[in-house]
């Protein structure tokens, strides 16, 4: 029998590519000074002699045919939570495994506490396991929350080996992990939160959710570049990952899937923070306008899709002039270097002598949005503050910018006018080459440009 022996490996940070050496370089990602020298344990095969890879409910490895696999309705488990049925897809996959990521402090264990007593209570047995907290802190947060009942069971637990045995014991159907990187495997040498232990961690955990059909979510933190901390190849190995946005200090929270395998991604759901949990915004796009300024230049609303829901927010501007020689540029919650884009085509295409003042752009209520479908929007802000002329309170703008100062089509164009007619709007300025698409629909003015110049004149 081969004995384990420790050996030298390095790994990339970014992508987690392994190496005999350290390399500048990293051949998978290209990324620059991103490998780490860690120990592992070799030789052993403990882990995966037993199967060689991931097998189904009943044991079985043999192939199966497509016609032979039925889908039912019961596959999938509500949270009762709607927002976040609708950012997985319509509930939680049976077996599947799920990365929720987010700033400290943003809502992470609370939401999953709250999902923890919805399925409790709706007879479901739960496991949840803290290698952070306490069972006293985690009572803590709990009666904040609400009552809770015996179907939901607590473990305050870092060894893998011993989170494992409890799974497989106690055969929950629903498991939360808080945190990743706080989980260690004995046979790995390194320290927890490392790239080997979050790699061995999640595969360990990505088995037993296959191979038990146990529904897992594990709880991940996020580096300064808002990043899951950790190897990259963690996100491609989950089945969904999702991700809190926003303002920790702030009330709201956005709650967004950027991977699924289950539903469409780029989902999201918006909650508000409260003294008893996270509650959920049934209405975003009313949600975001809250507290528009009337009357005031700089300010428009535009429509952006956020997966399969439009979602109406407010693009504010603000352009005066420049004390300084260099002029100051900044953005919050969409891309620097489109809003710069944007003011170039500005310049040239309608004479904005723009380059001696300082411009901010934001968008409101703390989300962040890069769809070009809010082009047309930013360019009408900046000029609107440039020129100090309101925007018409009624009016809402859809499309994207060309560098020629067109305004190209955009998706779902029918969808987003029937947002903002439900809202109240009562013009709709849009890509003329969309007209056809919103022939029939009638209650709200809508009115189809063909480029910059076209639109900036309805200012």
């Amino acid at each position: 029998m081969a004995k384990s022996k420790n050996s030298t490996i390095f790994f990339c940070q970014n992508c987690g590519y392994e190496s005999a050496k350290w390399m500048g370089q990293c051949p998978g990602c290209r990324e620059w000074n991103t490998f780490v020298e860690e120990s592992v344990v070799t030789g052993s095969g403990k882990k995966f002699a037993k199967s060689g890879g991931l097998v189904s409910n009943s044991g079985q490895s043999k192939p199966a045919m497509l016609s032979e696999i039925s889908l039912q309705e019961e596959d999938r488990i509500s949270t009762a939570i709607t927002e976040l049925d609708r950012v997985l897809g319509g509930g939680i996959v049976a077996g599947s495994l799920t990365l929720v990521g987010g700033d400290p402090g943003i809502g992470k264990s609370t939401l999953l506490l709250q999902v923890c007593r919805n399925l409790a209570l709706a007879g479901r047995e739960v496991l949840y396991v803290s290698g952070e907290e306490s069972l006293k802190q985690i009572k803590l947060r709990a009666n904040r929350i609400g009552e809770f009942n015996e179907h939901l069971k607590l473990l305050c637990e870092t060894s893998l080996g011993n989170i494992e045995e409890t799974i497989r014991r106690s055969k929950p159907e629903i498991v939360i992990i808080d945190s990743i990187q706080t989980m260690y495997h004995e046979e790995i040498s390194s320290a927890p939160g490392s790239v080997s232990q979050v790699r061995e961690a999640t595969s360990v955990l990505l088995q037993l959710a296959k191979g038990l059909n146990v529904s897992i979510f594990i709880v991940g933190h996020v580096t300064k570049e808002g990043t899951v901390a950790g190897p990259r190849v963690l996100e491609h190995m989950v089945d969904t990952v999702l991700y809190f946005e926003g303002d920790r200090n702030a009330s709201y929270r956005i709650l967004r899937g950027v991977k699924n395998r289950f539903g469409s991604t780029n989902e999201i759901g918006v909650f508000e923070m409260a003294a008893d949990g996270l509650r959920q915004v049934a209405n975003p796009s009313e949600f975001m306008l809250n507290g528009k300024p009337e009357d005031a230049s700089g300010s428009v609303v535009v429509c952006s899709m956020e997966g399969t829901r439009p979602i109406l927010i407010e693009i504010q501007a603000l352009v005066c002039h420049s004390n300084f020689g260099i002029p100051r540029r900044q953005t919050t919650g969409t891309d620097f270097n489109r809003v710069n884009l944007l003011m170039a085509v500005l310049e040239k295409r309608l004479g904005l002598q723009m380059g001696n003042c300082d411009a901010y752009v934001n968008i409101a209520g703390g989300i962040k949005i890069q769809e070009p479908a809010i082009d047309l929007g930013i360019a009408m802000a900046v000029t609107s503050s440039f020129k100090n002329r309101a925007i018409d309170d009624g009016m809402i703008v859809i499309g994207e910018v060309g560098l020629s100062g067109e305004v190209r089509a955009v998706s779902q164009i029918q969808g987003r006018v029937q947002e903002a007619k439900k809202l109240g709007f009562t013009t709709c300025v849009i890509p003329a080459v969309c007209m056809d698409s919103v022939k029939e629909l009638t209650g709200i003015k809508i009115i189809g440009v063909n480029n910059v110049r076209e639109a900036v004149d309805l200012i």
